[in-house]
């Protein structure tokens, strides 16, 4: 099993509060990366032999500039492939978004950008086309996530991370709360036998948060490196032995139902919104595996 990619959740604070957000962030969101931080564990990622890129999101990265831009600069000295997931709230004109990715120019070989109706009025707001066009001009590689709303029914999910182009609704985090009455259709829990977006047995890349957790999908972690180093958490990881994952690889959502006792609806949004309504009730039983707390809203 290889480490491929690491995915730092460079703060949790946004400028939005999106309805369909993994991770519940907010202007008033708490938790951000420091320099060192991020240099420690890249340099333990490294330190596994098979570290390929890094991508820097969040909340939204481009509220903490200088430690984006350095920690983007130093990821690229090592060797690494880097990439970055704005909302683009910092693109007011083209040249305005000029002067924001001058320095990123060189660096990062993906720029990714939200463009949905969670983050404006209509697809292709402004904000996104200057954006685009200034990382054109500048040779940096760009692109968009767009997230459907729940009517949208032919939208798919996508394995890993979100695709280019318009993806559906996962109904975990905010949008387990917000956004499941809109659902166009229920399925029965019973049926929800797969995990459809996550590559549980072999991950191949993580998500790390700035309190320290080792994310293989949001909320769903394999400790803290606050407390054991990736060097060794990573190569400990056993799928099979995971009191969360195990299930969910046996049986899906539904098996982590039947196994811990939950007692389900008659039908739910998506696979997703089973294994996070069940994950919810499990916290308390398992707070460093199921955390940080406020990735369930808490």
């Amino acid at each position: 099993m290889k480490l491929t990619g690491i995915h730092f959740l460079l703060t949790y604070q946004c400028t939005y509060e999106c309805d369909h957000c993994f991770v519940w962030s907010s202007p008033r969101a708490e938790g951000v990366f420091t320099l060192a931080q991020i240099k420690t564990i890249i340099a333990q990622g490294q330190a596994l032999g098979s570290l390929r890129s890094v991508y820097f999101e969040g909340g939204e990265p481009f509220l903490y500039y200088p430690v984006l831009l350095r920690a983007v600069k130093m990821a690229a000295d090592m060797g690494l492939s880097v990439g970055i997931v704005s909302n683009a709230y910092w693109s007011t004109a083209k040249a305005d978004a000029l002067e924001w990715l001058k320095p990123f120019a060189g660096s990062v070989q993906s720029l990714t950008l939200s463009d949905d109706l969670y983050h404006s009025d209509a697809p292709g707001a402004a904000r996104v086309q200057f954006a685009r066009a200034a990382a054109q001009e500048l040779g940096i590689p760009e692109g968009s996530i767009s997230v459907a709303q729940p009517e949208a029914v032919n939208a798919e999910g996508a394995l890993g991370q979100l695709p280019e182009g318009e993806s559906g609704v996962m109904y975990r985090g905010r949008a387990a709360a917000n956004l499941v009455e809109r659902a166009p259709s229920r399925t029965p829990w019973e049926q929800l036998d797969a995990c459809p977006y996550e590559n549980l047995r072999d991950p191949g890349r993580v998500h790390v948060d700035p309190l320290g957790y080792v994310h293989l999908c949001q909320g769903l972690t394999l400790g803290s490196i606050e407390d054991t180093p990736l060097t060794e958490l990573w190569p400990a990881y056993d799928p099979a032995a995971h009191p969360i994952i195990t299930p969910l690889l046996v049986g899906g959502p539904a098996e982590l139902a039947r196994s811990s006792g939950f007692q389900p609806e008659a039908a739910y949004a998506d696979a997703c919104h089973l294994c996070y309504s069940v994950r919810s009730h499990l916290r308390p039983q398992y707070p460093d595996l199921l955390a940080p707390p406020q990735v369930y809203g808490l």
